[in-house]
């Protein structure tokens, strides 16, 4: 493979480049670089901002607002935005409905939907997991009965991530409950203030409240927001996490944790002496996690490229597990650096902290992360996907 960038490659980086550190505000990118983005409003602002000039949804189709690129372009694109700190854009929208919509749903609910999600306009969140039905997703037990025109839902989902601030849901949900479990899955579409749906924050580790369970009685769904045909769902669920595995890796995101790292262990002082940055052991750690992390570069280089027709490749899921564990080692990383001073993990005003603030954080967003071995696809269900449509084994 090639590792070098074109020249033309590297004037669309730089254009890029200019381009998110001057219509993206300062403020809103310092906040980002610090972990402390205001929901929604930070969110929203960015994406209309990069919507304005088509740069929101770039990966989807052209003829619904995608952009021509190569698959080396869309790299650039994501590592740009992470390098700069320009806030993630929400998943649930950019990279799971939209696609969705887009390759299986009805003229109709293109144009009404795929405009206001690139834009944010609707907020969605994702309705999959449930209490008995996480990483085993096809078993999952929430019903929708047709009823004339409507199909009535009742059931439960878990983990809904930013829920509380979501328009839409897309939900799977059992429309057959007497054929194969992958079989009678369907796949639909409904505002969050439909009459019957509960939403209850879930607080996490750190505290924060990002995830919520949602309950759903006797929810009436119109049979006009069933995307795809009725049971199809899981194909469609497939298509979804595919494309979610595809970005997932967080390359940028990671390298922007190293850098820092590295930073901050120039200005630590050792225990021996020097800084940690001089400390054979740290420097040595810090260098494998670098020399790992361009090693998933490019593999997800060769993944990307070798995606034909929008269809994810199975091996993404070789990005989905490699790329979140070394999210997790980047940060382990940074919470050994601060050592004893990353252990308050209680709120605390960032004016006392002075010079701390990035120690008293490191604890709080390394527990966070636990996560990311989880969502998406456990690492273990990320193995045997491997283990069968890649190696077929």
């Amino acid at each position: 493979m090639q590792l070098r960038f074109t020249p033309e490659e590297e004037a669309f980086r730089t254009e890029l480049r200019e381009y998110f550190t001057t219509a993206i505000p300062e403020d809103i990118r310092r906040r980002c670089e610090d972990g402390e983005l205001n929901y929604p409003d930070d969110v929203v602002a960015t994406t209309r901002i990069l919507n304005e000039r088509g740069l929101a949804v770039p990966h989807w189709p052209v003829e619904v607002g995608g952009a021509d690129w190569t698959p080396v372009q869309h790299h650039i694109y994501r590592e740009e935005m992470a390098l700069n700190f320009v806030p993630d854009l929400l998943p649930f929208n950019a990279g799971m409905v939209g696609p969705v919509i887009a390759h299986f749903g009805t003229p109709e609910q293109k144009e009404k939907f795929l405009p206001a999600t690139a834009n944010l306009d609707i907020w969605w969140c994702q309705g999959f997991s449930e209490p008995e039905a996480g990483s085993d997703l096809a078993s999952l037990k929430t019903r929708a009965v047709r009823d004339g025109d409507e199909y009535v839902i009742n059931g439960q989902k878990t983990w809904t991530t930013l829920g509380q601030f979501a328009d839409w849901i897309f939900c799977l949900v059992r429309t057959d409950p007497d054929v194969k479990k992958q079989a009678g899955i369907s796949f639909v579409l409904f505002p969050m203030d439909t009459p019957g749906v509960e939403l209850r924050p879930i607080e996490l580790i750190d505290g924060s409240y990002e995830v919520n369970e949602v309950f759903f009685n006797d929810v009436r769904v119109p049979v006009e927001n069933l995307v795809g045909a009725e049971n199809d769902g899981w194909t469609i669920a497939k298509f979804l996490l595919g494309n979610e595995r595809s970005g997932i890796a967080r390359v940028g995101w990671t390298k922007t944790k190293l850098a820092k790292a590295k930073r901050l262990a120039a200005q630590t002082p050792a225990a021996g002496g020097g800084t940690m940055l001089d400390d054979p052991l740290f420097a040595a750690r810090l260098a494998g996690l670098e020399n790992e992390l361009l090693a998933l570069e490019v593999t997800q280089l060769r993944v990307v490229a070798s995606s034909a027709d929008g269809k994810p490749n199975p091996a993404s899921s070789l990005l989905k597990l490699r790329g979140s564990q070394l999210q997790q080692e980047a940060l382990e990383l940074l919470t050994d650096l601060a050592g004893a001073d990353s252990l308050p993990v209680a709120p605390v005003d960032p004016d006392e902290l002075g010079d701390l603030d990035w120690a008293a954080h490191a604890a709080p967003e390394y527990l966070n992360y636990r996560k990311v071995t989880i969502y998406g696809g456990s690492s273990e269900v990320q193995r045997q996907i491997i283990d069968k449509a890649v190696l077929g084994l």
